[in-house]
């Protein structure tokens, strides 16, 4: 993909062996986001540990920002923001005094992070100590830290896993704004819902390699089944009759089954990612 903010070719990795990350390719424009959909095992953390400059790829090529990783390591990582699974913040030290040393690393001084605090909702304990936070709030500080110098592309992993649905939403909306302002972001995670609802397009990853890729949409009209289910009541007996929307006579169908008796209900349905994915790999998400 010319002008690519990532491009990825043949990238391979092996722990002894075990084939972690095989052959795999991907190009990533700017402002989009991509998500690497698959179970755990998958490659997937392995990929991101290329692509952030911890290992050194064993064949293939990475290109960020129009710079070659590794070897422009310390270039792209200024220009880069990670928030990973752990929780590598320091306890000892207040979510301010955190945000600010992290500034300094990449040499922003003077920095203010009560900007940063307010967008992930901790302005009011920005003089806390992080020992006493939740995990839910410890995550949140997480994606404050990874947007200190306001990165031209986000390696994001698993980065709402087990939080509470208000937390999730703070940093979904977090990820869209970064992306809306231009920002490349890599979003890895076993979440079939975070990776339908963000991602502009899905990596399905399997035993290292990339099964297919597209807009969610696009994969579950292309590989999924279309349905409408319609709920009726007559006499006190509740129906329930599944439409095949791809079916020829879909039109009839439905025509008679809204006609057999009083409509409770009527809903769409397609293949989720999850079922797509089981299609290709043969196993679920969570495997």
């Amino acid at each position: 993909m010319p002008g690519a903010a990532l491009s990825v070719s043949g990238l391979t990795y092996s722990f002894g062996e075990v084939r972690a990350v095989d052959n795999l390719s991907v190009d990533v424009a700017a402002g989009e986001i991509v998500g690497l959909l698959g179970p755990n095992g998958a490659g997937k953390s392995t990929t991101i540990r290329m692509l952030t400059g911890q290992l050194q790829p064993q064949s293939g090529s990475i290109t960020i920002l129009g710079q070659p990783m590794p070897a422009a390591r310390e270039s792209i990582q200024a220009r880069m923001g990670v928030c990973f699974e752990e929780k590598n913040v320091y306890d000892a030290m207040s979510a301010a005094e955190n945000l600010k040393f992290f500034a300094s690393l990449f040499g922003i001084k003077p920095f203010d992070p009560m900007p940063l605090l307010e967008r992930v909702d901790l302005a009011g304990r920005a003089n806390d100590r992080v020992s006493t936070y939740s995990k839910g709030m410890r995550q949140r500080l997480m994606m404050a830290r990874s947007l200190i110098n306001e990165p031209d592309i986000l390696f994001l992993d698993e980065p709402t896993d087990g939080l509470d649905p208000v937390s999730s939403r703070t940093i979904r909306d977090l990820i869209k704004d970064q992306a809306a302002r231009g920002a490349t972001v890599m979003l890895t995670t076993h979440d079939m819902f975070e990776a339908d609802e963000l991602s502009d397009r899905v990596a399905f990853i399997n035993e290292g390699s990339i099964l297919a890729i597209d807009t969610p949409e696009e994969l579950k009209l292309a590989h999924g089944q279309r349905s409408v289910k319609v709920r009726t009541r007559t006499d006190g007996h509740i129906s329930e009759v599944v439409v095949p929307l791809d079916d020829p006579d879909s039109t009839d169908q439905l025509r008679r089954a809204m006609s057999n008796g009083h409509i409770l209900t009527i809903h769409t349905e397609e293949a989720t990612l999850e079922d797509i994915f089981i299609e290709f790999a043969g196993r679920g998400l969570t495997a």
